[in-house]
């Protein structure tokens, strides 16, 4: 009985040991086999690609922008991708940056225009507060790690960012319907062109007082603690995954979406200060203290009675 036992050991640890044998694959399907085992490099060659993409649009929308902007109204930054050579792009591309940069619906239909904008504004959200999420989905992956070594079921940490990106889906949608009202009563030329005077002042007011609010400190303090929410809320059912990152997704909002307003002072398709309001959220949910928070408040409001005085 001992030998059987035995036998049927040893019989189990080869076929272990053949399951997780991939030598006998090329490399390509060696490195497919490892993404496949370890879900924290799945997620990590996710974003990192989906961040890169998104920056990568945007910046060629942002040089079409540039070049068909109409001159004395400049965005900052446009004498410098005025100056980036220009790329061959698919048509549907180029028919979603006419979409977004055209002053006016074309072909008389709002519709099609509208949804270009909502996932331009999308592009926007994962490219400034994906990587400021980063230390969230870090944080599920380490508890799921500790979750599978003890044998329990766990859900993909891909259902958690869904759930969290679905939130600033629903944002872009409101974020485009902004935009489309404040070109109706502005005189911008172009869509995407900056708001100035007192709509682009209301903006900076906006994005300055919340700075101060309670709101926004509550919101952060979520986002710099992830650890006892996610905690608190392990479940094995996607579904409950999926609405814990979208908890997570409402908070990350409340925390930047005043943030995203600066867009329309400078050109909603600025990816200079779209990159710079990226490091500062990145910097804001990692820094002890509301320093960086009150500096950038300030800053705004400054900015903010300055345009109506030069404007007035």
């Amino acid at each position: 009985m001992r030998l059987d036992q035995r036998g049927d050991s040893a019989h189990s640890i080869a076929m272990i040991g053949q399951d997780h044998d991939f030598s006998h694959l090329d490399r390509f399907g060696r490195a497919a086999a490892s993404v496949s085992r370890n879900p924290r490099l799945a997620v990590n060659i996710v974003l990192g690609a989906g961040v890169v993409l998104a920056w990568l649009l945007l910046g060629a929308m942002a040089i079409r922008g540039a070049e068909s902007r109409v001159p004395g109204i400049d965005a900052p930054g446009d004498t410098m991708l005025r100056h980036l050579p220009g790329l061959p792009l698919p048509d549907l591309l180029e028919r979603f940056f006419s979409l977004c940069l055209a002053p006016a619906p074309l072909d008389g239909g709002v519709g099609a225009q509208a949804g270009a904008l909502i996932v331009m504004w999308f592009l926007m959200a994962v490219a400034t507060m994906l990587p400021s999420a980063a230390p969230m989905i870090r944080t599920y992956c380490e508890i799921a790690d500790t979750a599978r070594i003890k044998g329990e079921a766990v859900v993909h940490p891909l259902i958690l960012v869904a759930g969290y990106l679905s939130v600033w889906l629903a944002a872009s949608a409101v974020f485009a319907a902004l935009t489309l009202i404040v070109h109706a009563f502005a005189s911008s030329v172009q869509m995407l062109d900056p708001v100035v005077g007192a709509t682009g002042a209301a903006a900076l007011l906006v994005a300055g007082l919340y700075q101060f609010s309670g709101l926004k400190e509550a919101c952060l303090t979520k986002c710099k603690s992830p650890f006892s929410i996610l905690f608190s809320n392990w479940s094995a059912r996607p579904g409950r995954i999926f609405r814990l990152g979208m908890e997570q997704g409402v908070w990350c909002l409340g925390c930047c979406w005043a943030l995203m307003l600066v867009m329309f002072a400078v050109g909603v398709m600025n990816v200079f200060w779209l990159a710079l309001i990226g490091l500062f959220t990145l910097i804001e949910k990692q820094t002890a203290g509301r320093l960086p928070t009150r500096v950038a408040g300030a800053i705004l409001l400054v900015w903010a009675t300055a345009l109506l005085v030069v404007s007035a």
